[in-house]
């Protein structure tokens, strides 16, 4: 499948989201999952500063879902997120049964902009959503968010070195 503008509409929902968490002192992670008939379900924003690291915002959603939906209201809902999600919350992603993953921009994109702003790495391996989750059906990145995205991670690693 490809990224509608439907899609975007949902993705530059999870962009505000993600200026949001910045703004809140957090990584600038944002998404909402969204019901087979476009309705939002549930949106949250990463919030890591309090000291916990596993508190992103698609760790949250499967966690929701898991409780509040239906195995067949999970399997056909979307998550749309600003960052394609790490391992952790890809696995999770899986082990709830949740549907399609579209995201702004990729895992990649990220390290590759960490090492050129010489930001400390993660502390655990990057893998793409397909090697941890092959299962699920995953479109991303979205081109049109990538400046945007880079500039918010750029003012994190930029506030966080100072």
């Amino acid at each position: 499948m490809t990224i509608t503008p439907t899609d975007i509409g949902h993705l530059r929902r999870c962009v505000d989201l993600a200026r949001a968490a910045l703004d809140a002192g957090d990584e600038p992670f944002g998404s909402t999952l969204v019901a087979e008939d476009g309705t939002e379900l549930f949106a949250d924003r990463n919030r890591v500063s309090g000291g916990d690291a596993t508190q992103h915002p698609e760790f949250a959603i499967a966690r929701w879902a898991a409780t509040n939906l239906s195995p067949a209201q999970r399997a056909s809902s979307t998550v749309y997120t600003s960052g394609e999600h790490c391992p952790m919350c890809s696995a999770a992603h899986a082990w709830v049964g949740l549907g399609r993953i579209v995201y702004a921009t990729s895992g990649a994109q990220l390290g590759t902009w960490l090492d050129e702003w010489g930001a400390a790495p993660a502390p655990v391996t990057a893998l793409s959503i397909q090697q941890v989750a092959p299962g699920v059906e995953v479109d991303g990145p979205a081109d049109e968010f990538t400046d945007t995205m880079r500039g918010l991670h750029h003012a994190r690693v930029s506030r966080d070195a100072g």
